[in-house]
C-alpha cells in the first residue's frame, strides 16, 4: 500500500516537473491571429516562417519571434518646400503592412514593426514628400492635391517594396504653410470671389438690358402689323363693340341734340 502511495507520489512530482519544464523550456511556440513567426536557430534566422497556430520547437536550440502582418496605420509629420520655395508642413496618415511571405526576411534585415517605423518608413515618407512637392508650386499643390497623393503612394509603394513592406494608402491630412503665404492665398481667394461677384453683375444688367430690347422690337413689331392690317370696316366694327348705346351730344341754340351719322353703308358723307 505504501508502495503505490509512493509511485503515485513519484508521477505527480514527475508530472510537475515536466509541467514546469514545459513552462520553462517552451517546447512549442504560439503564433497568434494576423502574425506570423520567424523561426531562430541558435540566433540565426531560417528560411521557413510559421503560419498561425501552435508549433513545436526545440528549446534553448530553437526560438521564435512573432511580427504582426495586419495593415498598420503610423501618423507622420514631415516638412518640405514647393517649387516656389515656399516651405511646406505636412501631416500624413500611411497604412502599412508586412509582406507574410517575407517576415523572415523583415526581421532580419530592419527589425520588428517599430524598427520599420524608425528606420524606414519615416525617412522614405520624408524624402518621397520632398521630391513630390519640389515639382509644383504651392498653389498647384493645393489645387492638385490628388495628383500629389497618387505620386507619393506609387514612389512610396515602388520604395519600400524590396524591403518586404506592402503600402496601402498615403493620406494628405493637413497642408501648413507660412502665415505670410496663408494670408496671400486669402486675399487672393477673396479678390477672385470680388471678380466673379463683379462679372456676374455685368452680365446680368446685360442680360436686363437686351430683354429690355427685345421687349421694345416686339412691341413696335406688334404695333407695326397692327398698323398693316386696320381697315375702315375693322375700326368701325371695333367701335360698334365698344360703344355703350349713348349718341354724342353737339349743342345747338336750343339745347344739346345728339349726333347721329346717318349716312348709309357704301355712301359718302355730306
Amino acid at each position: 500500500m505504501k508502495i503505490r502511495r509512493y509511485n503515485l507520489s513519484l508521477y505527480i512530482a514527475g508530472g510537475i516537473v515536466l509541467f514546469l519544464a514545459a513552462l520553462l523550456f517552451k517546447p512549442f511556440a504560439l503564433v497568434g491571429a494576423g502574425e506570423r513567426g520567424v523561426i531562430m536557430r541558435f540566433g540565426k534566422v531560417q528560411n521557413t516562417i510559421l503560419d498561425e497556430g501552435i508549433h513545436p520547437i526545440v528549446p534553448i536550440v530553437t526560438s521564435v519571434k512573432t511580427l504582426s502582418v495586419r495593415v498598420q496605420k503610423t501618423d507622420l509629420k514631415a516638412d518640405a518646400a514647393s517649387k516656389d520655395l515656399q516651405k511646406i508642413s505636412t501631416d500624413l496618415a500611411v497604412n502599412w503592412n508586412i509582406d507574410p511571405a517575407k517576415a523572415n526576411q523583415v526581421y532580419q534585415q530592419i527589425g520588428d514593426e517599430e524598427q520599420i517605423v524608425t528606420s524606414i518608413l519615416s525617412p522614405a515618407i520624408s524624402e518621397v514628400l520632398k521630391a513630390a512637392t519640389s515639382k509644383k508650386t504651392a498653389e498647384e499643390i493645393i489645387t492638385k492635391r490628388t495628383e500629389l497623393k497618387t505620386e507619393i503612394d506609387n514612389s512610396l509603394k515602388k520604395r519600400l517594396e524590396p524591403y518586404g513592406v506592402i503600402v496601402r494608402d498615403v493620406s494628405l491630412i493637413n497642408f501648413g504653410f507660412s502665415p505670410e503665404f496663408s494670408k496671400a492665398i486669402e486675399a487672393k481667394q477673396i479678390a477672385e470671389q470680388e471678380a466673379k461677384q463683379a462679372e456676374f453683375t455685368v452680365q446680368k444688367a446685360t442680360q436686363d438690358a437686351q430683354a429690355q430690347i427685345n421687349r421694345a422690337k416686339g412691341q413696335a413689331e406688334a404695333q407695326r402689323l397692327q398698323r398693316l392690317t386696320l381697315t375702315p370696316e375693322i375700326l368701325q366694327q371695333q367701335a360698334i363693340e365698344k360703344w355703350d348705346g349713348k349718341f354724342p351730344t353737339v349743342m345747338g341754340g336750343n339745347g344739346s341734340l345728339p349726333l347721329i351719322n346717318i349716312t348709309p353703308p357704301g355712301q359718302p358723307g355730306k
